[in-house]
């Protein structure tokens, strides 16, 4: 089988809503997913924020999200080569600089891991909760997107745009990257048209790969791109590694130059279990 250009990531377990032994997992059953990915090789593992949803969005969005900034933190301490990525922060949550020096700060504890997935927000009543300015978050977030590449990696950045304006100021620690990767995220076209024109990848929300594969054909994107796609179906690499195969081979050919595991789980060994057969179905192809 020929081998297609394309890495594996973990959509963490434990830090978001999900099965059951997931929705009861403490930092030490992450830790194990950490450090198995990070041996297998496996490109990065994810991390979501958000602060305090309605009651309301419980069904739709699940209860849990833990803050990517602490879970990271730890997990960079417990790993080696496996990248962390932000899947999303919200930009009009937050001034540039705050992401530039706490994210900045990161890299340099992970000796530069950090991934920026980055979105532009949908949920109103969080908006409100903290003060944030819903109505202009697209501009704002493509402000900040501009904010951000010329402020990452600098100790004295310096950006002069409509709705961010900074120069003659220390961030210290920055990051050690000198380009830190930044993809955005969403669930729509526009998001995608967003991320080729102001970042560096693409990892939609719910948008299934072949509509993916869609916009793909009508956007364009530059080389290096990063496209972060689920599988076309759930993978079962331990009862079906051919399957398996061809799904990731399918995904690779719909743009994909990232596939995220994903697969039914009854248990922490059982999970670990699919990425060791998930990493050797890859490595065969």
């Amino acid at each position: 089988m020929s081998t297609a250009s394309f890495e594996l990531a973990i959509g963490s377990p434990v830090v978001t809503s999900g099965a059951p032994w997931a929705d009861e997992g403490s930092i030490e059953e992450l830790t194990r997913v950490a450090e198995v990915g990070d041996r297998l090789g496996y490109h990065h593992l994810t991390c979501s924020e958000h602060i305090a949803l309605p009651a309301s969005e419980l069904a739709r969005r699940g209860s849990r999200y833990w803050d990517p900034l602490a879970t990271f933190g730890y997990l960079a301490a417990r790993t080696e080569r496996i990248r962390f990525a932000t899947n999303v922060l919200v930009l009009p949550y937050h001034h540039p600089l705050e992401i530039a020096k706490r994210y900045g700060t990161l890299d340099e504890i992970s000796h530069g891991r950090v991934i920026l997935g980055v979105g532009v927000g949908t949920l109103k009543e969080e908006f409100d909760l903290i003060g944030a300015p819903f109505d202009d978050r697209g501009p704002r977030s493509d402000d900040a997107l501009r904010a951000l590449r010329a402020s990452l990696s600098k100790r004295l950045p310096e950006y002069h745009g409509p709705l961010y304006d900074f120069e003659g100021l220390v961030v210290d620690p920055c990051a050690v990257q000198e380009h830190v990767p930044i993809w955005v995220g969403g669930r729509t076209l526009r998001s995608l048209r967003r991320a080729a024109t102001l970042a560096d990848g693409w990892c939609p929300f719910a948008v299934a790969p072949a509509k993916a594969a869609e916009w793909l054909q009508i956007v364009e994107i530059s080389h290096g791109f990063e496209v972060v796609l689920p599988p076309t179906e759930r993978l079962d690499p331990v009862n079906e590694s051919s399957r398996t195969q061809e799904i990731l081979g399918q995904t690779a050919a719909l743009g994909a130059t990232i596939v995220i595991a994903e697969f039914a789980s009854a248990s922490l060994e059982q999970y670990l279990e699919q990425l060791e057969a998930l990493a050797a179905a890859r490595a065969a192809m």
